[in-house]
Protein backbone atom coordinates (compact mmCIF):
# COMPACT_ATOMS: atom_id res chain seq x y z
CA UNK A 1 0.00 0.00 0.00
CA UNK A 2 3.34 2.60 0.76
CA UNK A 3 4.32 1.75 -2.55
CA UNK A 4 1.48 1.95 -4.22
CA UNK A 5 0.90 5.59 -2.85
CA UNK A 6 4.30 6.28 -3.64
CA UNK A 7 3.42 6.10 -7.18
CA UNK A 8 0.34 7.91 -7.04
CA UNK A 9 1.25 10.44 -5.46
CA UNK A 10 4.71 10.94 -7.90
CA UNK A 11 2.27 10.75 -10.64
CA UNK A 12 0.18 13.40 -9.32
CA UNK A 13 3.39 15.45 -8.93
CA UNK A 14 4.37 14.71 -12.00
CA UNK A 15 1.09 15.97 -13.76
CA UNK A 16 1.45 19.63 -11.65
CA UNK A 17 4.65 20.07 -13.62
CA UNK A 18 4.46 23.73 -15.28
CA UNK A 19 6.67 22.96 -18.34
CA UNK A 20 4.83 22.64 -21.50
CA UNK A 21 5.68 19.32 -22.49
CA UNK A 22 3.94 18.56 -19.35
CA UNK A 23 0.47 19.95 -19.62
CA UNK A 24 -1.67 17.23 -21.18
CA UNK A 25 -1.92 17.44 -25.32
CA UNK A 26 1.08 20.45 -24.73
CA UNK A 27 -1.74 23.03 -23.66
CA UNK A 28 -0.36 26.93 -23.13
CA UNK A 29 -0.02 27.97 -19.31
CA UNK A 30 -3.95 29.26 -18.31
CA UNK A 31 -4.02 32.99 -18.71
CA UNK A 32 -3.27 34.09 -14.93
CA UNK A 33 -1.85 37.65 -16.14
CA UNK A 34 -5.31 39.02 -16.82
CA UNK A 35 -6.73 41.07 -14.11
CA UNK A 36 -9.26 42.73 -16.18
CA UNK A 37 -10.23 46.24 -16.93
CA UNK A 38 -8.78 47.38 -13.32
CA UNK A 39 -5.77 45.94 -13.69
CA UNK A 40 -2.45 47.67 -14.47
CA UNK A 41 0.11 45.93 -16.85
CA UNK A 42 4.10 46.11 -17.79
CA UNK A 43 4.93 44.45 -20.81
CA UNK A 44 8.48 43.64 -22.72
CA UNK A 45 8.96 44.40 -26.02
CA UNK A 46 12.58 42.63 -27.30
CA UNK A 47 12.91 44.54 -30.51
CA UNK A 48 15.70 42.61 -32.44
CA UNK A 49 17.51 45.65 -33.95
CA UNK A 50 16.42 49.51 -34.58
CA UNK A 51 18.79 50.56 -36.68
CA UNK A 52 16.75 49.04 -39.11
CA UNK A 53 13.88 51.12 -39.94
CA UNK A 54 11.29 48.74 -40.04
CA UNK A 55 11.98 47.60 -36.59
CA UNK A 56 12.24 51.25 -35.41
CA UNK A 57 8.02 51.81 -37.32
CA UNK A 58 7.56 48.72 -35.49
CA UNK A 59 8.16 50.25 -32.14
CA UNK A 60 6.49 53.14 -32.90
CA UNK A 61 3.66 51.19 -34.10
CA UNK A 62 3.59 49.86 -30.79
CA UNK A 63 3.60 52.71 -28.52
CA UNK A 64 1.52 54.72 -30.23
CA UNK A 65 -1.18 51.59 -30.21
CA UNK A 66 -0.57 51.63 -26.50
CA UNK A 67 -1.82 54.80 -25.88
CA UNK A 68 -5.16 54.12 -26.59
CA UNK A 69 -4.96 51.49 -23.69
CA UNK A 70 -4.54 53.17 -20.31
CA UNK A 71 -3.69 49.97 -18.47
CA UNK A 72 -0.23 49.05 -20.29
CA UNK A 73 3.14 50.37 -19.98
CA UNK A 74 4.99 49.27 -22.46
CA UNK A 75 9.28 48.94 -21.72
CA UNK A 76 11.52 48.76 -25.19
CA UNK A 77 14.78 47.17 -25.61
CA UNK A 78 17.26 46.75 -28.54
CA UNK A 79 19.61 43.85 -29.42
CA UNK A 80 21.39 45.19 -31.73
CA UNK A 81 21.25 42.29 -33.72
CA UNK A 82 23.30 40.57 -31.01
CA UNK A 83 21.36 37.51 -30.18
CA UNK A 84 22.89 36.80 -26.64
CA UNK A 85 22.23 40.70 -25.93
CA UNK A 86 18.46 39.58 -26.74
CA UNK A 87 18.67 37.02 -24.56
CA UNK A 88 19.73 38.98 -21.67
CA UNK A 89 17.43 41.08 -22.93
CA UNK A 90 14.58 38.46 -22.12
CA UNK A 91 15.98 36.89 -19.10
CA UNK A 92 15.56 41.04 -17.41
CA UNK A 93 12.07 41.39 -18.23
CA UNK A 94 11.86 37.98 -16.88
CA UNK A 95 13.38 39.20 -13.73
CA UNK A 96 11.21 42.29 -13.83
CA UNK A 97 8.14 40.24 -13.76
CA UNK A 98 6.42 41.78 -17.16
CA UNK A 99 3.15 40.73 -17.88
CA UNK A 100 3.28 40.07 -21.02
CA UNK A 101 6.26 39.66 -23.53
CA UNK A 102 6.23 40.67 -27.26
CA UNK A 103 9.41 39.68 -29.30
CA UNK A 104 10.61 39.93 -32.44
CA UNK A 105 13.67 37.98 -32.64
CA UNK A 106 17.00 38.65 -33.91
CA UNK A 107 17.75 34.78 -35.23
CA UNK A 108 15.12 31.96 -34.83
CA UNK A 109 17.00 29.33 -33.10
CA UNK A 110 19.34 31.27 -30.56
CA UNK A 111 16.30 33.00 -29.06
CA UNK A 112 13.83 29.85 -28.83
CA UNK A 113 15.00 28.70 -25.76
CA UNK A 114 14.59 32.09 -24.01
CA UNK A 115 10.93 32.60 -25.66
CA UNK A 116 9.75 29.03 -24.16
CA UNK A 117 11.34 30.29 -20.62
CA UNK A 118 9.03 32.50 -20.44
CA UNK A 119 5.79 30.85 -22.01
CA UNK A 120 6.52 28.43 -19.74
CA UNK A 121 6.37 30.62 -16.41
CA UNK A 122 2.98 31.54 -17.46
CA UNK A 123 3.68 34.68 -19.22
CA UNK A 124 1.77 35.44 -22.49
CA UNK A 125 4.16 35.87 -25.63
CA UNK A 126 3.74 37.45 -28.99
CA UNK A 127 6.09 36.90 -31.74
CA UNK A 128 6.66 39.74 -34.22
CA UNK A 129 7.48 39.10 -37.73
CA UNK A 130 10.26 36.51 -37.47
CA UNK A 131 9.82 33.43 -35.68
CA UNK A 132 11.10 31.21 -33.17
CA UNK A 133 11.61 27.12 -33.40
CA UNK A 134 8.80 25.14 -32.03
CA UNK A 135 5.56 26.38 -30.40
CA UNK A 136 6.28 27.49 -26.91
CA UNK A 137 4.30 31.09 -27.67
CA UNK A 138 1.10 32.51 -27.27
CA UNK A 139 0.60 33.91 -30.85
CA UNK A 140 2.94 34.74 -33.82
CA UNK A 141 1.88 37.29 -36.16
CA UNK A 142 3.27 38.87 -39.32
CA UNK A 143 3.15 38.16 -42.99
CA UNK A 144 3.59 34.88 -45.28
CA UNK A 145 6.92 36.05 -46.40
CA UNK A 146 7.06 32.72 -48.66
CA UNK A 147 4.44 34.32 -50.37
CA UNK A 148 5.94 37.73 -50.33
CA UNK A 149 8.66 36.18 -52.53
CA UNK A 150 6.26 34.71 -54.72
CA UNK A 151 5.17 37.98 -55.32
CA UNK A 152 8.05 39.10 -56.00
CA UNK A 153 9.52 36.85 -58.16
CA UNK A 154 6.50 36.71 -60.29
CA UNK A 155 6.71 39.89 -60.82
CA UNK A 156 10.51 40.11 -62.13
CA UNK A 157 9.32 36.79 -64.19
CA UNK A 158 6.29 38.55 -65.75
CA UNK A 159 7.22 42.59 -66.03
CA UNK A 160 10.92 43.28 -65.42
CA UNK A 161 12.58 39.64 -67.57
CA UNK A 162 9.77 38.34 -69.22
CA UNK A 163 12.72 36.95 -71.87
CA UNK A 164 14.77 35.23 -68.81
CA UNK A 165 17.82 37.08 -67.77
CA UNK A 166 20.44 36.93 -64.46
CA UNK A 167 19.51 38.46 -61.35
CA UNK A 168 21.37 38.92 -58.24
CA UNK A 169 19.74 38.55 -54.57
CA UNK A 170 21.07 40.35 -51.33
CA UNK A 171 19.51 38.27 -48.74
CA UNK A 172 18.71 39.54 -45.05
CA UNK A 173 20.19 37.86 -41.62
CA UNK A 174 21.08 34.37 -42.74
CA UNK A 175 19.42 32.85 -39.34
CA UNK A 176 16.20 35.19 -39.27
CA UNK A 177 13.19 33.04 -40.86
CA UNK A 178 11.99 35.90 -43.08
CA UNK A 179 15.89 35.84 -45.34
CA UNK A 180 14.85 31.88 -45.85
CA UNK A 181 11.17 32.18 -46.76
CA UNK A 182 11.90 34.98 -49.31
CA UNK A 183 14.81 33.50 -50.65
CA UNK A 184 12.30 30.00 -51.32
CA UNK A 185 9.52 32.30 -52.22
CA UNK A 186 10.96 33.68 -54.90
CA UNK A 187 13.04 30.93 -56.41
CA UNK A 188 9.63 29.32 -56.65
CA UNK A 189 8.13 31.87 -58.61
CA UNK A 190 11.14 31.88 -60.90
CA UNK A 191 11.21 28.25 -61.62
CA UNK A 192 11.42 27.26 -65.57
CA UNK A 193 11.44 30.86 -66.36
CA UNK A 194 14.82 31.03 -67.33
CA UNK A 195 15.55 33.35 -64.76
CA UNK A 196 19.49 32.57 -63.49
CA UNK A 197 20.08 33.95 -59.70
CA UNK A 198 24.08 34.97 -60.40
CA UNK A 199 24.74 35.63 -56.78
CA UNK A 200 23.53 35.33 -53.81
CA UNK A 201 25.06 37.88 -51.07
CA UNK A 202 24.15 38.43 -47.07
CA UNK A 203 23.47 41.94 -46.72
CA UNK A 204 21.93 41.14 -43.16
CA UNK A 205 19.33 43.72 -43.26
CA UNK A 206 21.22 46.80 -43.42
CA UNK A 207 21.49 49.32 -46.00
CA UNK A 208 25.35 50.00 -45.65
CA UNK A 209 25.92 46.37 -46.43
CA UNK A 210 23.34 46.31 -49.12
CA UNK A 211 25.51 48.67 -51.01
CA UNK A 212 28.85 46.98 -50.00
CA UNK A 213 27.68 43.83 -51.20
CA UNK A 214 25.93 45.88 -54.35
CA UNK A 215 29.13 47.06 -55.00
CA UNK A 216 31.17 43.88 -55.60
CA UNK A 217 28.49 42.21 -57.31
CA UNK A 218 27.94 44.82 -59.88
CA UNK A 219 31.78 44.51 -60.69
CA UNK A 220 32.03 40.77 -60.68
CA UNK A 221 28.62 40.07 -62.56
CA UNK A 222 28.20 42.90 -65.40
CA UNK A 223 25.31 41.04 -66.95
CA UNK A 224 23.19 41.05 -63.75
CA UNK A 225 20.41 43.30 -65.05
CA UNK A 226 17.93 43.36 -61.75
CA UNK A 227 18.71 42.90 -58.10
CA UNK A 228 16.10 41.53 -55.51
CA UNK A 229 17.19 42.79 -52.27
CA UNK A 230 15.22 41.22 -49.18
CA UNK A 231 14.20 44.81 -47.72
CA UNK A 232 14.08 48.09 -48.57
CA UNK A 233 17.17 49.63 -47.23
CA UNK A 234 19.17 47.18 -48.95
CA UNK A 235 17.84 47.76 -52.24
CA UNK A 236 18.29 51.39 -51.98
CA UNK A 237 22.21 50.53 -50.91
CA UNK A 238 22.15 48.32 -54.03
CA UNK A 239 21.00 51.60 -55.89
CA UNK A 240 23.41 53.44 -54.52
CA UNK A 241 26.11 51.39 -55.53
CA UNK A 242 25.09 51.53 -59.22
CA UNK A 243 24.79 55.07 -59.24
CA UNK A 244 28.42 55.29 -57.98
CA UNK A 245 29.01 54.05 -61.50
CA UNK A 246 26.11 54.79 -63.77
CA UNK A 247 24.70 51.85 -63.99
CA UNK A 248 21.29 52.67 -61.97
CA UNK A 249 19.50 53.52 -65.35
CA UNK A 250 20.08 50.29 -66.89
CA UNK A 251 19.32 47.67 -63.87
CA UNK A 252 16.18 47.74 -61.68
CA UNK A 253 15.89 47.08 -57.81
CA UNK A 254 13.36 45.33 -55.75
CA UNK A 255 12.80 45.95 -52.21
CA UNK A 256 10.35 44.55 -49.48
CA UNK A 257 8.98 46.38 -46.24
CA UNK A 258 7.03 49.46 -48.13
CA UNK A 259 6.90 51.59 -45.15
CA UNK A 260 4.72 54.82 -45.06
CA UNK A 261 7.58 56.91 -44.10
CA UNK A 262 9.70 59.74 -46.38
CA UNK A 263 12.44 57.60 -46.04
CA UNK A 264 10.72 54.03 -46.94
CA UNK A 265 10.46 52.42 -49.86
CA UNK A 266 7.01 53.72 -51.14
CA UNK A 267 8.55 57.04 -51.49
CA UNK A 268 11.42 55.28 -53.24
CA UNK A 269 9.16 53.16 -55.89
CA UNK A 270 7.74 56.80 -56.25
CA UNK A 271 10.74 58.69 -57.13
CA UNK A 272 11.83 55.60 -59.27
CA UNK A 273 15.04 54.24 -57.14
CA UNK A 274 13.29 51.18 -56.67
CA UNK A 275 10.90 49.18 -59.27
CA UNK A 276 9.09 47.82 -56.78
CA UNK A 277 8.46 47.09 -53.21
CA UNK A 278 6.28 44.77 -51.07
CA UNK A 279 4.29 45.75 -48.22
CA UNK A 280 5.31 44.34 -44.95
CA UNK A 281 3.47 45.31 -41.88
CA UNK A 282 5.27 45.94 -38.58
CA UNK A 283 2.54 44.21 -36.84
CA UNK A 284 2.34 46.46 -34.19
CA UNK A 285 -1.14 47.45 -33.78
CA UNK A 286 -1.99 44.43 -34.18
CA UNK A 287 0.51 43.15 -31.57
CA UNK A 288 -0.78 45.86 -28.85
CA UNK A 289 -4.59 44.87 -29.74
CA UNK A 290 -4.11 40.78 -28.99
CA UNK A 291 -2.19 41.75 -25.69
CA UNK A 292 -5.28 43.73 -24.71
CA UNK A 293 -7.17 40.89 -25.25
CA UNK A 294 -5.13 38.65 -23.85
CA UNK A 295 -4.07 40.85 -20.18
CA UNK A 296 -7.56 43.08 -20.45
CA UNK A 297 -9.88 41.03 -21.85
CA UNK A 298 -8.88 37.61 -20.77
CA UNK A 299 -9.68 36.37 -24.30
CA UNK A 300 -7.44 33.54 -26.19
CA UNK A 301 -6.38 35.06 -29.51
CA UNK A 302 -5.36 32.57 -32.66
CA UNK A 303 -1.63 30.39 -32.70
CA UNK A 304 -0.85 32.35 -35.77
CA UNK A 305 -2.16 35.55 -37.41
CA UNK A 306 -1.09 36.04 -41.03
CA UNK A 307 -1.38 39.95 -42.23
CA UNK A 308 -1.58 40.99 -46.00
CA UNK A 309 0.38 42.18 -48.06
CA UNK A 310 0.85 43.94 -51.55
CA UNK A 311 2.51 44.91 -54.34
CA UNK A 312 3.50 48.32 -54.70
CA UNK A 313 4.91 49.64 -58.23
CA UNK A 314 5.50 53.67 -59.77
CA UNK A 315 0.95 53.07 -60.51
CA UNK A 316 -0.33 53.04 -57.19
CA UNK A 317 2.93 53.99 -54.67
CA UNK A 318 1.79 57.27 -54.38
CA UNK A 319 -1.32 56.18 -54.07
CA UNK A 320 -1.21 53.94 -50.80
CA UNK A 321 1.40 56.56 -49.47
CA UNK A 322 -1.27 59.45 -49.46
CA UNK A 323 -3.91 56.42 -47.92
CA UNK A 324 -1.10 55.40 -44.96
CA UNK A 325 -0.32 59.13 -44.41
CA UNK A 326 -4.44 60.90 -44.44
CA UNK A 327 -2.57 63.82 -42.73
CA UNK A 328 -0.05 64.89 -45.22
Amino acid sequence: MRLLAAVLLLGSLVACGTTSENRPGGQPPANTACKGAGGKYVIGMSQANVAEPYRQRMDDDIRAAAKSVPQFEVRFTDAQQDNSRQVSDVENFLTQQVDLLIISPNEAKPLTAVVKKAYDKGIPVIVLDRKVEGDAYTTWIGADNVEIGRQAGKYVAEQLLPGGGKIAEIRGLAGSTPAKERGDGFREAIQGKNIDIAVSQDGDWLREKGQEKADAILKSNPDVSVIYAHNDPMAEGAYLAARATGKQDSLKFIGIDGLPIPSGGLKAVEAGRLSATLIYPTAGKEAVESARKILVDCQQTPKTQTLPTQLITKENAAQVYAKENPGG
